[in-house]
């Protein structure tokens, strides 16, 4: 997988703390000249608890008077925090877990050093924002394994596609899965222009994070739209969003799996896409928009 990326690189900082005895009112100024949407509550040093803007409408809803009412009234805890050094995708977790939108984050002695929220999340791992549909298959699908309209296959490649030959449905999955060779990256190098050196040089490659030559991401995303492309009908894509979660080594085999979660239209469908490699790991995942149009005769 990719070296994690750590809380630390991604938190904001400073962040702005408030005792707890202080008033209402006194936070919601400090909110608003500071154009942010928490502060840390602090007895001291120690972070107990954070009152966010959300809290004060609540309060204020409810009648209480912000001058006399102190942030300890407001505030939520016990404080839920996340460590510099865990992954954002252990912070994800932690804001999903608890259904809240801020994390504060602490060193190893527990003191607060900045901030972590769910769009700073979103901007790393879209992926987990994403909105689950339903995915119940058609009853009476079948597994195809052979498209009678393709004519340029390779033996070496293998794919399937699990639905009613004839159209797309809700539940309908399809998979690509291909060796990803020294050639196949040198020719999308040629192709693309993109000669990163990590994808082409050893001894460069060794003296990066990955320590061996990797395969370009999206080379590894194209096996996407090759998946798509054995659906029934002529597939165009409208849109695709991406995660890269880890690196594909040259000479692995990778697999492309596309499930239809939603029909958007007569013809508009949107899936969910994966890509993962010979150890089952997950190395894309993303979601994509298509169009199915008829095949020319």
């Amino acid at each position: 997988m990719l070296t994690p990326i750590t809380v630390r690189e991604i938190m904001q900082t400073p962040v702005e703390t408030i005792e707890p005895e202080q008033s209402v009112r006194v936070a919601a100024n400090r909110l608003t000249e500071k154009d942010i949407g928490s502060l840390v509550v602090c007895e001291g040093t120690d972070p107990v608890g954070i009152v966010t803007n959300e809290d004060l409408t609540d309060l204020v809803s409810t009648g209480a008077n912000p001058e006399t009412t102190t942030v300890q009234e407001t505030m939520s805890s016990p404080l839920i925090t996340v460590k510099e050094s865990a992954t954002i995708e252990a912070a994800a977790e932690k804001i999903r877990e608890n259904v809240i939108k801020r994390l504060p984050v602490v060193d190893e002695d527990g003191a607060i050093t900045g901030i972590v929220t769910t769009t700073d999340l979103s901007n790393y791992i879209p992926h987990l924002t994403r909105i689950k549909r339903d995915q119940q298959p058609p009853a009476d699908r079948s597994t195809h394994r052979v498209r009678a309209d393709t004519a340029y296959e390779n033996e070496s490649w293998e794919s399937a596609y699990a639905g009613d030959e004839g159209e797309i449905a809700v539940g309908d999955s399809v998979l690509f899965s291909k060796t990803l060779t020294e050639a196949d990256v040198r020719a999308f190098a040629e192709a693309s222009g993109d000669t990163n050196r990590l994808h082409l040089e050893a001894p460069f490659a060794a003296e990066t994070r990955f320590g061996q030559p990797i395969a370009h991401g999206t080379l590894v995303a194209g096996l996407i739209s090759a998946a798509l492309a054995r659906l029934p009908g002529l597939t165009i894509y409208l849109s695709q969003e991406l995660s890269f979660l880890g690196p594909v080594t040259i000479g692995q085999r990778v697999t492309a799996e596309c499930t239809v979660v939603e029909q958007l239209g007569s013809n508009r469908f949107r899936l969910t896409t994966e890509v993962t490699d010979e150890d089952g790991e997950v190395v894309i995942d993303g979601e994509a928009v298509v169009i199915s149009d008829t095949i020319p005769a």
